[in-house]
């Protein structure tokens, strides 16, 4: 089963993306795939199905978008502040 997905740029826009990025299809689609991996909705083994390369490659991949594995999201950062915030004020 494949997912198609229609993205709607001004047609000067679009002809300017196509004239720079070589195969513009694959380039979103695998910033789209590296964003739910940055979100923890895609695994590493689900990235790199998607990419269509290995683990060593997808790290490498990874490595070069400065995407850590297992690294903080802004979610996790948000949760820890209130988490401190409420410690603190219980403490008073």
């Amino acid at each position: 089963m494949a997912l198609t997905i229609t993205l709607d740029l001004p047609d000067d826009v679009e002809r300017k993306l196509r004239a720079e990025t070589p195969d513009l299809d694959a380039d979103v689609r695998d910033a789209y795939a590296l964003e739910l991996f940055r979100r923890g909705k895609l695994s590493h083994q689900e990235l790199s199905q998607i990419l269509g390369i290995g683990r060593v490659e997808t790290d490498a991949y990874l490595k070069r978008h400065k995407v850590l594995e297992g690294s903080l999201t802004m979610e996790d950062l948000e949760a820890d502040r209130r988490t401190l915030r409420r410690l603190f004020s219980e403490g008073r």
